[in-house]
């Protein structure tokens, strides 16, 4: 599958923009870990490494990692830069369910 073909999903899609040599991207991974747990099959959840995918972090002007962006049906409902708690991730993608 590739990437449009996932964020143009009827059921909304996570992308955890993310870099090997950030320390708050490492801090994200057991957050989406939870939300995962918490949502199962409510959300796709996928990360995306800026530095071996240059052009989608172009396309979304994704300035500094990590950067959180909730899509539904190929639509960007939500973006927010740095760490996220799983609860407020958790709401956001409720509310965009």
């Amino acid at each position: 599958m590739t990437f449009s073909e996932i964020i143009n999903s009827d059921k909304p899609v996570l992308v955890d923009f993310s870099a090997e040599w950030c320390g708050p991207c490492k801090t994200m991974g057991p957050i989406l870990e939870d939300l995962k747990k918490m949502l199962g099959d409510k959300v796709t959840i996928i990360k995306v490494d800026v530095d071996k995918n240059p052009s989608a972090a172009g396309a979304y002007k994704v300035q500094g990692v990590p950067t959180l962006i909730v899509f539904k049906k190929g639509q960007i409902k939500w973006r927010q830069s740095g760490v996220v708690p799983a609860y407020q991730l958790k709401q956001i993608i409720e509310q965009n369910s």
